[in-house]
């Protein structure tokens, strides 16, 4: 009924009405739409301001990052029909005048940063003369806190319908910012374990908070208690493996899977490029899944104006556009962009960038014949386990090497296994590891 984007589209919020019916609203807050990174440093939680909007008749503090993005949220105006230029407010007060009953219920929701934004939305609204009173009830999906002691007594303080928070038992994003130290003796069997960079990494962004205590408003619902749900790929004790893990378990797909709801249809996947290198005009393929007729490719910053979309959905056929170095080849369509991957890399000019996107076997011990698969790979090449270089070294072919497992210090350890080619060395993944299990 309602939806609108904030300035740079940093917030975005729906009203959407029930369709068995018209008793039933929600008003919808979106999380982060970045990469991790950004999930865990995108609230300025180190100072806490006031949150008068919130009706309390005693002040109430939250972070002022929470308190950034909810205004951003409630002055934000629509630009397009059926409510052009409102606010969620004002867009609100006119829905609930079509409620078929006096008392209508409005759900207050939203996943990761949205549930926290939800939770401010709700006391906000809550606090307004609307012609129609609703009910209100507060779902959020792996939210992080909003604000301290003072907050969380006034939430929880107010009557509503459903109080409730959702989350993914082994989802570190919620416990930002009352309790994220917890998180470092995560994850139990298979995995994977922190690594002392990821206990540094996590020390180091809860101190973020400069001692003021954030505490979660709300009934606390925990679901994967029994870490069912996981990448079953990602289970190495490695850094990359632990923040791949954690990127998994506080998805959306994932907790669209916990909850029983439906799967949201796919967006466009590349999985690599062929050939990797060569000059604009020339012809690239690029190969994935998720293609539709309306798929735009980008070369880096740089937009292809010719291309050839297979009706299979898996295939694009490109005229490389202008550009120079190595670029990551995107496709986009109505359901997304298509991530970054190692694979799906080009460079202008050559040479191929080198990748290493799978080993075989994943495991064995000191002397274990290794192949290495990827590419960019030449006769000459040098490989690492880890901080050790192979001292037997086989070229097959542009795309596969094999090397035998050198000696380690610790000879029970995950290791990364990288393939360098002259000054280019292949970037490290989970695609790369290697366990040792002896000698």
């Amino acid at each position: 009924m309602w939806l609108a984007l904030s300035e740079a589209n940093a917030n975005m919020a729906y009203i959407a009405q029930s369709t068995n019916g018209s008793n039933e609203f929600a008003v919808v807050a979106r999380g982060t739409d970045a990469d991790l990174t950004d999930i865990l440093e995108d609230l300025d939680v180190g100072t806490v301001v006031p949150f008068p909007e919130s009706g309390s008749p005693k002040p109430i503090s939250v972070s002022k990052g929470a308190m950034d993005a909810f205004k951003r949220v409630v002055n934000a105006r629509s630009i397009a029909s059926p409510s052009p230029n409102v606010t969620l407010a004002q867009a609100l007060d006119a829905a609930l005048q079509s409620a078929s009953s006096p008392e209508p219920t409005d759900y207050l929701t939203g996943h990761s940063l949205g549930g926290c934004i939800a939770t401010m939305l709700a006391p906000y609204l809550q606090a307004q003369t609307w012609p129609k009173q609703p009910k209100f009830a507060v779902i959020t999906y792996a939210a992080p806190t909003a604000g301290v002691q003072s907050f969380v007594d006034y939430f929880d303080s107010v009557p509503w319908v459903i109080d409730e928070r959702q989350n993914n038992a082994y989802d570190l994003v919620p416990h930002a910012w009352a309790d994220l130290d917890t998180t470092a003796g995560w994850y139990p069997s298979p995995g994977p374990q922190a690594t002392e960079e990821v206990k540094l990494l996590i020390g180091a962004i809860s101190q973020r908070t400069k001692g003021n205590v954030y505490v979660q408003p709300g009934t606390l619902c925990l679901m994967n208690t029994g870490y069912t749900s996981l990448a079953k790929n990602l289970v190495n004790k490695t850094t990359q493996d632990f923040l791949g893990q954690v990127a998994f378990q506080h998805a959306n797909s994932t907790y669209l899977d916990l909850v029983g709801a439906p799967a949201v249809p796919s967006g466009p996947v590349v999985t690599d490029v062929t050939p990797t290198f060569g000059a604009p005009g020339a012809t690239v393929t690029i190969n994935g899944t998720g293609f539709s007729p309306d798929s735009m490719v980008d070369f880096g910053h740089f937009a292809c104006t010719k291309r050839d979309i297979d009706p299979s959905g898996i295939r694009i056929t490109a005229q490389v556009p202008n550009g120079s170095g190595v670029v990551h080849v995107r496709v986009t369509n109505t359901l997304g962009t298509s991530p970054a991957v190692a694979m799906g890399q080009f460079a202008y000019g050559g040479p191929a960038p080198v990748v290493v996107s799978a080993v075989s076997p994943t495991s064995g011990k000191v002397g274990t014949p290794v192949t290495i698969s990827g590419s960019g790979f030449a006769n000459g090449a040098t490989v690492h386990f880890k901080d050790k270089a192979s001292d037997s070294v086989k070229f097959v072919s542009t795309g596969q090497i094999t090397a035998t497992a050198p000696g380690q210090l610790d000879d029970h350890q995950t290791v990364n296994i990288t393939v360098t080619v002259g000054k280019a060395t292949s970037p490290t993944s989970p695609a790369d590891e290697f366990t040792y299990t002896g000698r």
